[in-house]
């Protein structure tokens, strides 16, 4: 009994560790202001390749934007986005790359999402591993869809600087939505 009673023990320390990792990590975002990303963003849809470098302005509970840094062809096209809705701002080019899934997630939505993910997601995993060489904490959080969807966000955090490496939105278990992140920095971060 007592053998059993230490093995348990064991099996539970190393977890909270984990967990206290991916908390820490997660206050960041939920605590911040916004923060501003580059992101080369891709989806499959209907066996064609979709992919487009994006720059987004995250606000929580306010508008948040994304601008198309390419492909050339819409380029400069803005999504803006809010809890509610998202509109296109540009001529007459569109970001629309089609529903997705039942949830209707587009790629315009894939960065402000994964934010919104690490922020309020409820978390369902967390591990270390590396991405591409860098050791990274690797965190899946569920945020059911409006649709009762099954939506799994899962981001690969740089262990040192707390930010995003990789991404990925899954809706009912086939990934939709990668993003590779170029470039992160948080705005100013709220007084505890």
């Amino acid at each position: 009994m007592m053998t059993l009673l230490l093995l348990l023990s064991a099996c539970g320390g190393g977890g909270g560790d984990g967990e206290t990792e991916a908390a820490d990590l997660r206050d960041r975002y939920h605590d911040c202001a916004g923060c501003a990303m580059e992101a080369r963003v891709s989806c499959g849809q209907e066996g064609l390749l979709w992919e487009a470098e994006l720059r987004c302005d995250y606000v929580p509970g306010g508008e948040s934007t994304v601008e198309v840094l390419s492909p050339e062809e819409i380029a400069g096209v803005w999504a803006v986005l809010s809890d509610t809705d998202w509109r296109l701002e540009y001529q007459d080019a569109s970001l629309n790359a089609g529903t997705l899934s039942d949830e209707e997630i587009s790629p315009a939505a894939c960065l402000p999402r994964l934010m919104s993910a690490l922020r309020d997601g409820w978390l369902l995993e967390e591990n270390r591993e590396d991405w591409n060489g860098v050791p990274c904490l690797r965190v899946t959080v569920d945020q059911t869809g409006v649709k009762d969807g099954k939506i799994l966000s899962t981001v690969w955090l740089d262990l040192e600087a707390g930010t995003p490496v990789r991404g990925e939105i899954a809706v009912d278990g086939a990934v939709i939505l990668t993003a590779d992140f170029t470039s992160f920095s948080f705005y100013d971060t709220m007084a505890q």
